[in-house]
């Protein structure tokens, strides 16, 4: 079926919060959709064009998509095999030790393998409840290993209770992951009504965008609430502050720093940090997320330090040894540490950096590095051909220009690039890739 050139025959799984508003919305957009539910009061709610929950506009897209035809529900899924593509839409609650429950994804998944084994259909099944990365492969996909008809997709929601009809119809985000790049792109055509480009991603990436974006929301409002709580009790007023701080969409409210890389350092961020933290406990004022930026970041530099341990090389050659690219700043700078630890483990270590002039370094910048690697000016290569010709392997601790980065590819040297965010191994091209 070419959902381009004709509506759709959509089953949509579960009519909680996401499958109702899913399914009559979707019916809105003119496609034939039928809805499924094991609770026959959900399904007698709607039969009779009543939403069986309070969700602003819902009732009225209900009562219109069930009179016009479009809308049908069942309490079986008996008619499955008719539709082309299944948005499953069950709730994955939390069990006690916080892990997800997938009884009701197991018993959906398990309705939809049974009817397609008793009437074969090609069938897109779209995953809309959130589920763990890794689940549509080691849950999904294994119920149909012997159906080649059948394409799984992820294509999580991000629909807000109080909003989720307006959310639906103004996505800010739509998302859909698969290996089937002809199934992902189908269920992305479901919504050409609305003219929203959507994002086609990989199968995990998909799973994995819904708990990023919750985190981050998550994150936001304990940042916000935390600046206010120590706002106030320094009698300043907390509103003020953040409604400011939003001003700035250059880096702010925007992308900015949003990219998995290196640890940070530098003059500031730590320093203010632990002023913030330190004022705070003065207060008696716990800050949790706060105070535990930092030690994140130790962290975080830790698995940059594990990964270059773990090199099978003796010879290191690292491109950068300020706190960040296009500065000379060395103050607190992750790349001395993660130096001290090489040279501490017996790595033999040269370093480049293009903006770092040994002689001309002086002041706290010159105390902060001879203090902790006190012969650093013989570890300094002159040039990076040097440091190229002399390295089994390069770490990228700072993000490096096109053209830098195009004389890297050409010396053949492994890189493991720490500004990729999961710390890639590669030679030339896909270090290029990754940097850029």
């Amino acid at each position: 079926m070419n959902l381009k050139m004709e509506k759709a025959h959509i089953a949509v799984l579960g009519l909680g919060y996401v499958g109702c508003v899913t399914a009559a919305c979707m019916a809105s957009l003119g496609h034939r959709v039928l809805g499924i539910d094991r609770d026959p009061h959900k399904v007698r709610e709607i039969q009779n064009g009543r939403a069986p929950f309070y969700e602003p506009g819902l009732e009225d897209l209900v009562r219109e998509n069930i009179q016009a035809g479009r809308l049908s529900v069942s309490t079986s899924a008996e008619a499955i095999a008719d539709a082309d593509v299944a948005l499953v839409c069950v709730g994955t609650p939390s069990e006690k030790n916080g892990n997800l429950g997938l009884q009701q994804m197991s018993r959906a998944i398990a309705e939809i393998a049974e009817q397609l084994a008793q009437r074969p259909a090609r069938l897109i099944i779209g995953i809309r409840s959130t589920v763990f990365p890794g689940t549509c492969e080691e849950l999904v996909l294994p119920a149909f290993r012997n159906n080649s008809a059948v394409r799984v997709v992820s294509h999580p929601e991000f629909l807000r209770e109080g909003s989720a009809v307006r959310d639906f119809f103004e996505p800010s985000l739509l998302v859909v992951g698969g290996d089937d790049a002809t199934a992902v792109q189908a269920v992305a055509d479901l919504y050409r009504p609305l003219g929203v480009k959507a994002s086609l991603v990989s199968l995990r990436a998909a799973e994995m965008i819904k708990y990023a974006c919750n985190a981050f929301h998550a994150v936001k409002i304990n940042f916000a609430n935390e600046i206010g709580a120590l706002s106030a009790e320094l009698g300043v007023n907390g509103g003020d502050v953040m409604a400011t701080l939003c001003k700035d969409v250059k880096l702010n409210s925007s992308a900015a720093y949003l990219k998995p890389g290196f640890a940070f350092g530098g003059s500031c961020l730590p320093k203010d940090l632990r002023a913030l933290v330190y004022r705070a406990a003065r207060l008696d004022l716990k800050l949790p997320l706060l105070e535990s930026a930092i030690p994140s970041n130790e962290q975080h530099l830790k698995r940059a330090i594990d990964a270059v341990l773990d090199l099978p090389a003796q010879r290191i050659g690292v491109i950068g040894l300020a706190f960040k690219e296009d500065t000379d700043d060395l103050r607190e700078s992750p790349v001395v540490t993660l130096l001290e630890q090489a040279i501490g483990k017996g790595r033999a270590v040269q370093v480049f950096d293009p903006h770092i002039r040994w002689g001309s370094i002086y002041g706290s910048n010159r105390n902060f590095i001879l203090e902790a690697i006190p012969h650093i000016g013989r570890l300094m290569a002159g040039s990076l051909d040097q440091i190229l010709e002399w390295a089994d392997h390069l770490v990228l601790a700072q993000k490096q220009n096109a053209e830098t980065m195009q004389r890297i590819q050409a010396s053949g040297v492994r890189v493991l690039d720490l500004w990729s965010g999961g710390f890639e191994l590669s030679r030339g091209r896909a270090a290029l890739s990754a940097v850029n």
